[in-house]
């Protein structure tokens, strides 16, 4: 069960806290630095882990079980903690918003289809969405250690808004989808 992708998934995961306490202060700048490159690697493990899982054809239950959980929580983790420092602020929170509602919806809704034998497979839109979601964040982390470069926040934001977007279409996709399955 442990294979070199399962172990890259659940490393992302075990990062967490460490990324979370690396953006705990905004105005370190070195800090958000660090945290710039465990977030690039941990994107990057999240890419490898489903290409070696594929390429070496061990794909398992558990590397499809704890991929998208290693997604929502980093995500979740990096939009909570940019927010409580108010580097995601104002009406920007309402694109945080989306994400993290839809991000739930969908995770229960897969949960309930999984009861009736249904599979939700992972659309190419939702997979851009996913890699917006991570580029945006990830700006939003680097626009913290080059407070001179105040253009690099803005342009995270509106990434941010554009995968809050995206966001709003792969969920009614998914929503369409699991309503045929639900009763009137």
């Amino acid at each position: 069960m442990l294979t070199l992708p399962n172990i890259l998934t659940l490393s992302r995961i075990l990062a967490v806290p460490l990324l979370a306490g690396f953006l705990w202060w905004p105005e370190w700048r070195l800090g958000y630095g660090i945290a710039f490159a465990l977030y690039c690697l941990m994107g990057i493990t999240d890419y490898f882990d489903g290409y070696l899982a594929r390429a070496q054809g061990t794909v398992s239950k558990l590397g499809v079980f704890l991929d998208p959980i290693a997604d929502k929580i980093m995500v979740a983790a990096v939009i909570l903690i940019l927010s409580g420092r108010q580097v995601i602020a104002d009406f920007h929170l309402i694109a945080a918003l989306v994400i993290l509602v839809r991000e739930i919806a969908v995770s229960g809704l897969r949960e309930f289809l999984g009861g009736l034998q249904v599979s939700l497979p992972v659309s190419r839109l939702a997979k851009w969405k996913t890699t917006l979601q991570l580029a945006a964040l990830g700006l939003l982390i680097l626009s913290g250690t080059l407070p001179g470069w105040p253009w690099m926040q803005s342009v995270s934001l509106a990434a941010l808004w554009v995968a809050a977007g995206l966001t709003l279409v792969t969920g009614w996709d998914y929503l369409r989808v699991g309503l045929k399955h639900m009763d009137t």
